[in-house]
């Protein structure tokens, strides 16, 4: 495994990782995240505010909606609030397959995401850009005769073809039955993101997955033959976010969405 892991070149899941606090990252993630951050101050925010937006998301399906399965995919590295830990904590018995594919997530997931006795979490080695392999590979951990919770967040902007990522969700939701849900996030240059342009250009030359930011309409195109939950698609902080003081969350630059297969 150690052979697939690059510390001469940044990777997403260890600069996000940097974004958020962690400490799984090495000084090129640090440098080129820290560089980012001067081209796009509010980056950290986006970091914390997709964060903060799973957990909200993975509370009402969870709860209020009833879903015992998650499929989250682009899982990056473990940190505080994953999936598994929101879930079980409302329904012990959720089962949660993360998928991703780079090596060091790998190492960090078989390590720290441990499951309720009564629930399931497992970790698939596999790549967004395949989603017949994801399908293949997903039983018998979830069985898709049941609901099942799509959660791509922040994965599809390294997708840099939109037709490919329409593809890619369209197969995964055709996968799983009706009252399934689908739960998006994605960075774009509306919502005063436009600065975002310059960071993103310095990402590509700099480190790897390359990204690409997206218009609502291609983020829309994505909940084709979906219904949305209210609110619709919005910056992922304002999606039913409820802050003790009443305090608008600051908005940042990052769609949010969760949708339900009819």
């Amino acid at each position: 495994m150690s052979d697939r892991i690059r510390t001469d070149v940044a990777h997403n899941a260890r600069v996000w990782n940097h974004w958020l606090g962690g400490k799984d990252n090495y000084p090129v993630d640090r440098a080129v995240g820290d560089h980012v951050t001067g081209l796009y101050p509010s980056i950290g925010e986006v970091a914390r505010a997709d964060r903060a937006f799973l957990g909200r998301a993975v509370t009402h399906l969870a709860g209020e909606a009833g879903v015992r399965q998650f499929l989250d995919i682009g899982t990056g590295l473990p940190t505080v609030e994953n999936t598994h830990e929101v879930a079980q904590r409302i329904a012990p018995d959720a089962r949660i397959v993360y998928v991703d594919n780079d090596p060091i997530v790998l190492a960090h997931a078989r390590a720290l995401l441990t499951s309720s006795p009564e629930g399931a979490t497992e970790y698939l080695d596999a790549d967004a850009h395949d989603p017949e392999s994801i399908v293949r590979s997903v039983e018998p951990a979830l069985d898709l005769t049941r609901p099942v919770a799509v959660m791509m967040l922040g994965i599809l902007n390294f997708v840099m073809d939109t037709d490919e990522a329409r593809s890619i969700v369209r197969r995964l939701m055709e996968a799983v039955p009706s009252g399934s849900y689908l739960v998006l996030t994605h960075p774009t240059l509306e919502l005063g993101g436009e600065g975002n342009a310059e960071a993103m250009a310095f990402w590509n030359e700099n480190a790897t997955p390359p990204i690409t930011a997206r218009s609502r309409a291609e983020f829309a195109s994505f909940c084709e033959g979906l219904d949305l939950l209210e609110p619709g698609i919005v910056s992922c902080a304002h999606w039913r976010h409820d802050p003790p003081t009443g305090a608008e969350p600051v908005l940042v630059a990052q769609f949010g969405a969760v949708a339900r297969k009819p």
